[in-house]
């Protein structure tokens, strides 16, 4: 009967006294695969740089309850399991870890509890967590009374005059193509709001499954692909450990990767996808999209308060997903809308302008800067933008 062995678990462990250090590595380091560090500032500075570890180990000491608020405090690191090493256990130092998002504690050194089966257990249950395709972080946006005023009155009137056209294109769609009239796409708004956003569809019904068979036209998609001879060479650290082979081994799809190499291509791959003259558009789409007609169901988006009039694109899941770490986050502190910086700057100025960093620029500028006066700028912008050259 043959026995399966898992690769030892990753654990940053802080602890500013060296002995306490020493005992550690002593008794753990077959087990466990430990960087030590010996502040709570430099293990921040290694999570948000993406190291890879499975789990954290901190001294209360070592300003763990600080650690422990910045770290929940960071979406893409919220489920990050800590264990927090404490001189001596009693319901003080329970009650303080536990409220600030630790998930055990163990005296300094280790001498009660199976700290290997704890650490199993948390990293398994954070595994878990992490499959679930609609766990995203969460956090409050402010809507002005200005604002939401403003989407009421106009988008209730406009449904009312708006209510013949909405026959005779919902009519069009019936004629030229099978499917629903209405595509309702599951969307990521402000503050991490998931909602139905609603549009004519243009599409053919098979659209979604045809996104990733179509990955390679992606027009955000600039960065090349890592060669497949460089997916094996050693990096620095493997190199500096003497053993000539690679220390962070992955095994994805039937394929060895080095660990940085695959961090560092999810990290290149674009998070907005876009096409030029898409083949998944029926005849009357191609109408309905550049003339903008397509998306007046989201009308109704915005008199329900999903979104409003102006704001920032709301992104599907799987982009938005892409777009957790605190240098792109910001973008989603603002409301999402119909139209936007972004479009009134980009939109028919053809591909060659187009960015996905400039993108999320003036999404974050957006979100940062909107005022009454933004808005009215972005409206009247809009009018014109609405007539574009481009098949996107």
């Amino acid at each position: 009967m043959s026995v399966v062995t898992h690769p030892p678990l990753r654990i940053l462990y802080v602890e500013p006294d060296s002995s306490a250090s020493d005992t550690f590595k002593q008794a753990f380091a077959e087990p466990l695969n430990i960087w030590q560090l010996t502040s709570a500032e430099e293990a921040l500075a290694a999570l948000k740089d993406h190291y890879p570890a499975d789990a954290v180990i901190i001294s209360y000491e070592a300003q763990a309850i600080s650690f422990l608020k910045q770290l929940r405090s960071i979406p893409w690191l919220s489920a990050l399991p800590v264990i927090v090493t404490v001189p001596t256990l009693n319901n003080t130092y329970k009650q303080e870890v536990l409220q600030a998002g630790g998930n055990d504690l163990y005296p300094k050194d280790f001498s009660r509890g199976d700290l290997l089966t704890r650490l199993h257990y948390f990293v398994r249950k954070s595994q878990l967590l992490a499959l679930q395709p609609t766990r995203m972080p969460r956090f409050r946006v402010r809507v002005t009374w200005w604002k939401r005023f403003i989407d009421v009155t106009t988008t209730g009137l406009a449904l009312l005059l708006l209510s013949p056209l909405f026959l005779l294109v919902a009519l069009l769609i019936r004629i030229d193509s099978k499917g629903p009239i209405i595509y309702r796409s599951k969307r990521v708004g402000g503050g991490y709001k998931v909602f139905d956003l609603l549009k004519f569809r243009t599409m053919r019904t098979d659209a979604d499954k045809l996104v990733k068979e179509m990955a390679a036209f992606n027009m955000y998609n600039k960065v090349e692909e890592v060669p497949e001879k460089e997916q094996f060479a050693l990096c620095a650290e493997c190199v500096y450990s003497g053993k000539n082979t690679c220390q962070r081994m992955l095994y994805l799809d039937n394929e060895e990767v080095c660990e940085k190499v695959y961090l560092q291509r999810k990290h290149n791959k674009a998070a907005f996808m876009k096409f030029g003259n898409d083949p998944r558009i029926t005849r009357i789409g191609r109408f309905l999209r550049n003339s903008s007609i397509d998306e007046l169901p989201q009308l109704i988006n915005i008199f329900r308060g999903d979104m409003s009039l102006v704001g920032n694109r709301p992104l599907p899941l799987y982009e938005a997903e892409k777009l957790t770490s605190d240098q792109y986050i910001q973008r989603f502190a603002g409301p999402a809308g119909l139209t936007g910086l972004w479009q009134v700057t980009k939109r028919g100025k053809g591909k060659q302008d187009m960015s996905e960093e400039e993108r999320m620029q003036l999404d974050i500028e957006y979100a940062k800067n909107y005022s009454f006066w933004m808005d009215v700028k972005i409206i009247l912008k809009t009018f014109p933008a609405l007539i574009q050259s481009e098949n996107v």
